[in-house]
């Protein structure tokens, strides 16, 4: 679509074209390059979102906001030469609709091209207002059973990592990357947990759909709520990770919180021929 309505506009953001959203409750915007939301600014609050200043440019992936995860999450079920996270981070969504609503909020509606060899198409809704609402819809048009992994991988930025407690996993399970085994979270997450301190690459299993990111640096806290997931990513580096992340200055790390709602690990998604599934997630903040 080529007209944009009022308050939508195209401008370069940290070196990367995007669509400005403005709103009486927020300002927001979204590449169409992996059709990635990059930045939400709720009045009275700085950038929820954090995007990697040295991050590599189209075509790679970009390195923060909301990158979408799919049909796969990481390269779970696939060889390994597969593309990091599926083909949707890397692609150019079209947009096909942008409505503002009565209340002045905007909605955005974007649609993945279909790729040979998967069977699925993906639409994206991204509502603008006073909370930032984001939904991906697959509908399986092949004619045997596909199993669906994703995740929409968002960064929260904060103002000291170190500082940051997630509330909502006390006494889940979760799945640790870094050593495939399987443990038991105790009270909030932070990166001071005794088991494994500063760094953390966990899926926590039979989540809830709330978790609140406590910034306490920056006096806010953000709300995930999360629908159509049972799986919560919780992803940091740590100093040393960090290095090896071509995209992430050194010292980046400490300025963000992955919390991504999945459908991975075991919370894999069994899609029959024409059902449908939708992951979607409402991001809000407030003072502490």
């Amino acid at each position: 679509m080529s007209a944009l309505p009022e308050g939508v506009t195209r401008e370069v953001w940290q070196g990367l074209d995007v669509l400005r959203v403005d709103t009486p409750f927020s300002i927001a915007r979204l590449s169409l390059h992996g059709g990635q939301v990059v930045s939400f600014e709720p009045d009275g609050f700085d950038d929820l979102l954090w995007v990697s200043p040295i991050t590599a440019m189209p075509p790679k992936a970009i390195r923060g906001g909301v990158p979408v995860c799919w049909p796969y999450f990481g390269r779970q079920g696939q060889p390994d030469d597969a593309p990091q996270h599926g083909h949707a981070r890397i692609s150019r969504w079209p947009l096909t609709d942008v409505r503002r609503e009565g209340d002045g909020s905007v909605v955005l509606k974007l649609a993945l091209p279909v790729r040979d060899g998967v069977p699925l198409e993906l639409q994206m809704s991204v509502h603008v207002g006073r909370e930032l609402r984001q939904s991906i819809d697959t509908l399986h048009r092949g004619d045997a059973p596909y199993r669906l992994t994703q995740a929409l991988h968002t960064y929260f930025r904060v103002a000291d990592a170190t500082r940051v407690q997630v509330t909502g996993l006390d006494g889940l399970r979760y799945a640790d990357k870094y050593d495939g085994d399987t443990h038991v979270q105790s009270g909030a997450w932070s990166l001071h947990d005794p088991r494994d301190p500063g760094r953390s690459d966990r899926i926590y299993a039979g989540t809830g759909h709330r978790f609140d990111l406590l910034d306490p640096v920056a006096s806010r806290r953000i709300r995930l709520d999360t629908f159509g997931s049972r799986s919560l990513v919780v992803w940091n580096p740590g100093e040393a990770g960090a290095r090896d992340i071509a995209d992430l200055p050194d010292d980046g790390w400490r300025n963000f919180v992955c919390l991504e709602p999945a459908n991975a690990g075991e919370d894999a998604i069994e899609l029959e021929p024409g059902q449908r599934h939708r992951l979607s997630h409402v991001i809000s903040a407030g003072s502490l």
